[in-house]
Order: structure tokens, then C-alpha cells, then sequence
């Protein structure tokens, strides 16, 4: 290692150090490195002649990210007023209906999506879903009660069944209200 003389001097190999690294650069402002490049004085050459080195480059070269387009997703939609009271009223019966009442959260996710799979393949446009209303204890620490009727929309809403549900809202008090969702069924393709 080779001592500087006043702070900001380079000895000599440091300048021929540097030569070298400012060659591998690209200057941000080409035109501001001409004026630099005049007021410098030349580097000195070096005592002993060495052989030549090909120039290190100071960048690093990153391996490419692979990035995974996921398929968009179909957006979600509610009913239409008009059919929505139309099932209210009668007027359009609900394809079908399933009931997760005292069924635990892996086996009411797994019944749920096989019968929304079956309703898709059986062309129903709207099912009942129905997940109880919880009780009035359903906040308490490690409590149980109601966890379905929280976790439900959330399925609904999973990518694995997005190409099954077009849609999904809170049933009318006539079938069940907070307890209960239409489910809109997208047509098989």
C-alpha cells in the first residue's frame, strides 16, 4: 500500500487505479466530462511497463427474475335488482341450496366447492349458501361460533373458484339474511 501525500492527492497507482475504472464508466452528462477532462492533468505513467489487463467492469450482472403473470382474475358481481327481487318474491326459484351448519372450516370449504363446481356443471344461475348467523358470542377469543359465516365470502373470492362464481351477496331475511349468501354462478365455457 502506498502513502498519499495531501488529503485528496492520489499517489500514482491509485490515478492509474482509477484510469482504468473511469474508462468502464458511462458519464451521466457527456458533456461536463470534456470540461473535467480538461482541467485534469495527464496521469503519470507507471516506472515499470506491465502487460496490459483487459479492462474489470464494476457493474453486476443480475441472473433475470422470472415474473409469473398470473391470469386475471373475472371480476365479481352483485344481482341485478330486478332478478334479485324476482327471487325474493318467488318469481325465480334458486337452483339449489347448501347448508354448512355444524360443519367444521375444512370440511364446509370442501363441500362448498364441490357443490359450487356441481351447479356450474348442472348450468343453475344462482344457489343458496347458507352459513348460519353465528351468535351474539361470535367475537369472544378462540370462539367458534360464526366462523363460517365470516370465512364464506372470503372462498367465494379465492382464485380456485372465480371461474365458478360470477358473484356473491347477503340473502333476503325471507331466506336467511345475514346468514345466507346468493351465490351467481359464471357459465360454463
Amino acid at each position: 500500500m502506498t502513502k498519499r501525500g495531501k488529503k485528496g492527492n492520489l499517489s500514482p497507482e491509485d490515478r492509474e487505479l482509477w484510469g482504468k475504472v473511469a474508462k468502464t464508466l458511462t458519464p451521466l452528462h457527456p458533456d461536463r466530462l470534456a470540461s473535467l477532462e480538461a482541467d485534469q492533468p495527464a496521469p503519470a505513467e507507471p516506472k515499470t511497463a506491465k502487460p496490459a489487463k483487459p479492462p474489470h467492469t464494476a457493474t453486476a450482472i443480475k441472473a433475470p427474475v422470472a415474473v409469473k403473470k398470473t391470469p386475471s382474475l373475472p371480476p365479481l358481481h352483485q344481482l341485478e335488482t330486478k332478478y334479485r327481487r324476482k327471487i325474493v318474491k318467488g318469481v325465480r326459484a334458486i337452483d339449489a341450496r347448501i347448508d354448512l351448519h355444524g360443519l367444521t372450516q375444512h370440511q364446509a370449504h370442501d363441500r362448498l366447492r364441490g357443490f359450487l363446481y356441481q351447479a356450474q356443471a348442472r348450468s343453475h344461475k344462482v344457489v343458496l349458501v347458507i352459513t348460519g348467523k353465528g351468535s351474539a358470542m361470535e367475537r369472544a377469543y378462540m370462539d367458534e361460533r360464526g366462523i363460517l359465516r365470516r370465512m364464506v365470502p372470503q372462498w367465494l373470492t379465492m382464485p380456485d373458484l372465480r371461474p365458478v362464481v360470477l358473484g356473491y351477496e347477503e340473502a333476503h331475511a325471507s331466506h336467511g339474511g345475514v346468514g345466507a349468501l346468493y351465490v351467481r354462478i359464471r357459465k360454463r365455457r
